[in-house]
């Protein structure tokens, strides 16, 4: 408590934030129809057993989880797993850890605008996506400059909004299945609508962790929440719990309306990235489609709304650090405005290119995952290196502070392995370039 209030009167940022508002910003950046852009390519790697994929993928993310939540509240300060790399591993790893979370943060809200073009192109053809994707780019950057409890309080009109659509799809869903029977097996989405294969599931969870990066990012709002750190760790675990539910029932309800089996999925990719879509039209009727549609783009654009304010406080936080340029740090009424500006400024290049690219979303999404997932290993590192090797809280928990890190580092290293090629390079391009920087700022600072 000591250090949470000397960083509270030391700070630029204001504790504006409640337990709710935590929970806004890490299922916005989250969104909770996120599995409908991957869902036919999970059911086709799977073998239609798409459900059981998310039952995993929630299972191997709790081990983030609850890493994040020992480490809040050690270090109740913004950054996130910058800091605690810093605290648990030292000054070398913790800007590797920061500098690797940064290509994640930069880049998710790139993707999540690019879907809002994407979407919005789709209904309102007659305007180019990159143009769609400059506009959510701009209001959303706005609302950020606006301030964090604003953001949020529309954050949370958004976030209601997509949780009525998502519940009116399962109730008609339901409808649906009730009165015309389900096109597959009832326990093919858990199973598998073929042969179970367990390395088909596991192939599969290496795409569906993409659609838990963010909760996270709530670590990233440390310094701005009032009631301590203890609130922080209760929101991770609870917007991963209620992420995990939503995506199960949402892809076990789909499953069993899809009207292709999952070998047809396969032998189709074309067909893969609507397949949600089509689902929905061919059982419930295109209003629904439509309705998923809208609710998707708005929710898009706030889930980048999301992941820009936190990559701003990564900024921010390195930046007081020194570790990047120091104007980074400053904040203006409780706002870091340079740090939002040139996050937003990054985002939309990106995603601005990407807009205007066939292939700039496969480009995009093919490199967001590394960052985070090198950046999540680190933390799990962190865990281990402050609690059991450091000792600094008296002797280790052995369960909580080396097992199960142990445990959510070794999957997170596999889902890396099972990872493209392509995502792999950018990650040690990105990897070489933060450690020449780190070997310039060591040269520098022993001078």
């Amino acid at each position: 408590m000591a250090e949470e209030a000397q960083v509270a009167s030391h700070t630029g940022l204001r504790r504006t934030l409640g337990f709710r508002d935590l929970v806004v910003y890490g299922l916005l950046f989250i969104a909770p129809m996120a599995p409908v852009g991957v869902y036919g390519t999970l059911d086709a790697k799977s073998h239609g057993a798409v459900a059981l994929v998310y039952v995993v993928a929630t299972v191997a993310m709790a081990f983030t989880a609850f890493s994040y939540a020992q480490m809040v509240r050690v270090a109740p300060l913004a950054g996130s797993v910058f800091t605690y790399a810093r605290k648990g591993l030292g000054e070398g790893p913790g800007f590797v850890a920061g500098w690797m979370a940064m290509l994640d943060y930069l880049l998710i809200p790139a993707v999540a605008y690019l879907f809002a073009g994407i979407a919005m192109e789709a209904l309102v053809p007659e305007v180019d996506r990159w143009v769609w994707t400059m506009i959510a780019v701009v209001v959303t950057t706005l609302l950020n400059l606006w301030g964090v409890r604003a953001a949020a309080r529309v954050g949370f009109a958004v976030l209601a909004m997509e949780i009525v659509v998502l519940l009116i799809f399962v109730v008609s869903a339901i409808v649906v299945l009730v009165r015309d029977g389900a096109r597959r097996d009832w326990w093919s989405p858990l199973a598998g609508d073929t042969t179970f294969s367990l390395a088909a599931v596991i192939g599969a969870v290496s795409v569906a962790v993409l659609s838990y990066l963010g909760f996270d990012a709530i670590a990233s709002f440390a310094e701005e929440v009032t009631g301590g750190s203890e609130k922080v760790a209760r929101a991770v675990l609870l917007c991963l719990a209620l992420a995990g539910v939503l995506f199960v029932a949402q892809t076990y309800l789909v499953a069993l309306l899809e009207p292709l089996s999952s070998a047809e999925l396969a032998a189709d990719p074309g067909k893969q990235g609507s397949a949600f879509y089509d689902a929905v039209d061919a059982s419930v009727g295109t209003w629904l489609h439509d309705l998923v549609a809208v609710s998707k783009a708005i929710g898009a654009a706030f889930a980048a709304l999301a992941g820009q304010a936190a990559a701003s406080r990564l900024l921010f936080a390195m930046g007081r650090e020194r570790r990047l340029p120091r104007p980074l740090a400053r904040t203006d009424s409780g706002v870091p405005r340079v740090a939002l500006l040139l996050a937003a400024a990054v985002t939309m290049v990106a995603a601005v290119w990407a807009a205007q690219r066939d292939d700039g979303l496969d480009h995009l999404v093919s490199v967001v995952d590394v960052g985070a997932l090198t950046a999540f290993t680190l933390l799990h590192a962190s865990v281990v290196g402050w609690f059991a090797v450091r000792r600094m809280e008296g002797p280790p928990h052995w369960l909580k502070h080396v097992v199960m890190p142990v445990v959510g580092a070794a999957i997170l290293i596999a889902v890396i392995v099972e990872a493209s090629v392509s995502a792999q390079v950018v990650g040690v391009i990105w990897l070489g370039v933060g450690l020449v920087v780190l070997a310039l700022q060591g040269a520098a600072r022993s001078e």
